[in-house]
Formats: C-alpha cells, sequence, structure tokens
C-alpha cells in the first residue's frame, strides 16, 4: 500500500512513519472555508474531505490511498482554529484554561475504488494556567501552527492537561489507531477477497 499524505504537519507526517508503510508527502489546493453555520462537531470532518477534493491527480490504483486530515479545538460550543499571531494564541489558552475542551479531527481516506471519512474526539482538561505558564509557552514555543494554540506533547501538555478521555494522538492531529483500522478493514489485501 501506498500512502499518499496531503499534510504539512510534522506532527502528522511523524506519527504515519510509524505505519511502515511506503509514504509520499503531496501538496493540495484548497481554502480553509466552512459553513458558519456548520455544527461544531462536523468541522474538522468537512475541511478534511475538501483538503481531499483539493487533491488534484487521479487515484490509479486500489492500494493508493489519499489521507487528508483536520484538527480543530472546540470550546464552549466555539470552534478554535489555529492563532493568527501571540496576542490570540494567548487569549485561547487563557479560555482553555480550568475547562475542558473537545479536540475534533476529522479524516479522509481515499483510493481509486473507495472513499471513506470520520471524525475522532478526545476530551481535554486543563488545570487552571497562571499568566506566566501561558506567556512562557506561546514565547518559547510558538503554537501558531496548532489548533487551539497547543501541543498536547508540548511543555503546556505535560504542566498543563489534568486528563484526557480518547485518544492522545488525535490531540496531536492524527488519530492513528482509528486510521490503522480503517486501512486494514478497506484497503488491506484480506479485505479485497
Amino acid at each position: 500500500m501506498k500512502l499518499l499524505l496531503a499534510s504539512k504537519s510534522p506532527r502528522r507526517r511523524k506519527l504515519v512513519e510509524t505505519f511502515n508503510l511506503e509514504v509520499v508527502i503531496v501538496d493540495i489546493k484548497v481554502e480553509e472555508v466552512v459553513d458558519p453555520t456548520l455544527p461544531a462537531d462536523k468541522v474538522a470532518e468537512t475541511l478534511a474531505c475538501a483538503k481531499a477534493d483539493g487533491y488534484d491527480s487521479t487515484l490509479l490504483y486500489p492500494d493508493e490511498v489519499l489521507l487528508t486530515a483536520d484538527t480543530v479545538v472546540v470550546v464552549d460550543g466555539k470552534v478554535m482554529g489555529k492563532p493568527h499571531d501571540r496576542d490570540e494564541a494567548v487569549a485561547m489558552l487563557h479560555n482553555l484554561s480550568d475547562k475542558t475542551h473537545s479536540v475534533f479531527t476529522g479524516v479522509s481516506l481515499r483510493s481509486a475504488d473507495k472513499n471513506v471519512s470520520f471524525t475522532e474526539q478526545t476530551k481535554v482538561h486543563f488545570k487552571k494556567l497562571s499568566d506566566e505558564e501561558i506567556d512562557y509557552y506561546v514565547n518559547t514555543y510558538k503554537p501558531y501552527d496548532k489548533a487551539g494554540a497547543y501541543g498536547i506533547q508540548e511543555w503546556i501538555g505535560m504542566i498543563g492537561i489534568d486528563r484526557i478521555e480518547g485518544d492522545f494522538y488525535n490531540v496531536m492531529g492524527l488519530p492513528v489507531a482509528h486510521i490503522w483500522k480503517m486501512l486494514r478493514e478497506q484497503w488491506s489485501a484480506d479485505s479485497r477477497q
């Protein structure tokens, strides 16, 4: 199987490499815009499918699978994407402090003859974060490429997260166990017999 990963995220690339499959990084052309009336738990999957639609080459072989994904953080019913600047990152972390939020990662898997998409949800609880902790994290880690302005695997996750309910890797941006299950069920040699 050849996995075509349409992602610029170094975390997603590293996670996909653990599958021990041939992985090729591909480009997509997509404007990441969603209908503001879309329910928050549908945003990530909608964006992942839009990214798959933005792949402009033809998938010719059943064992060539295009993987696209998008992750959003939802707190108090509002979707948080990636912060645009330092002030927005600080505001996001203040908003997440002492609350439980949901991380939704939408995934699309496509080949020449199959198209599967799904959403994975993980609940994450942050302890109350001090201004100093937030400032240190944003100044040191510059989390501008992360939904919700944090990486669970970084310092803020280590000192700030009390508990999670669900897949840890989903919070990193890729629910690897669910993806592996879908690849085995839909694209393994056994599934074609």
